[in-house]
């Protein structure tokens, strides 16, 4: 089975799990997001997140990577392109911005704590099993690129031509 296909059916179960399963869940049966423009900040989240995760898994980790999100599938290569280049977990910040989003447009404190509780899970999955996973699978490699890409906080690389530069 390809990558891309494995990275769908990885896709529904977690991040599904999530973005989907969790807000029907835990939000009221019978509400429905807010759509007037007050509301478009969580829209705006909802989409970023979307498409920072699908250029993430799919592209990152399918397409360049020959593997999946799954830790038990991992890409073949480590990926250090794209969204990579400016923090060490971009797919995380896709998948909660989704629930920030959807905090706002369902105006939603709940969402708003699964979010949180959400990023604290990350991260200590993220400190004690993935990063020594990585460093144990792409040693040298892996410490390099924790050197020079910063783990949560996006650094974005600012580059002027030599037009823009005086």
């Amino acid at each position: 089975m390809s990558p891309i296909i494995r990275t769908l059916i990885f896709t529904v179960f977690v991040p599904g799990f999530w973005t989907v399963l969790m807000p029907y869940w835990m939000l009221p049966h019978g509400v429905w997001p807010d759509v007037r423009g007050a509301c478009a900040a969580g829209w705006l989240l909802i989409a970023e997140g979307i498409a920072l995760y699908f250029a993430c898994a799919f592209w990152g980790f399918a397409v360049r990577g020959k593997g999946t999100p799954l830790p038990l599938d991992p890409p073949k290569k480590l990926v250090v392109e794209g969204p990579y280049r400016m923090v060490r977990n971009p797919m995380y910040w896709g998948v909660g911005s989704v629930v920030l989003g959807e905090a706002a447009i369902f105006h939603s404190v709940a969402l708003a704590e699964l979010a949180a509780a959400f990023a604290v899970g990350v991260i200590l999955f993220v400190l004690f099993i993935e990063e020594p996973a990585l460093k144990q699978k792409f040693g040298a490699e892996y410490e390099e690129y924790c050197r020079q890409v910063p783990w949560w906080i996006p650094r974005v690389p600012i580059r002027l031509s030599r037009r823009g530069a005086r």
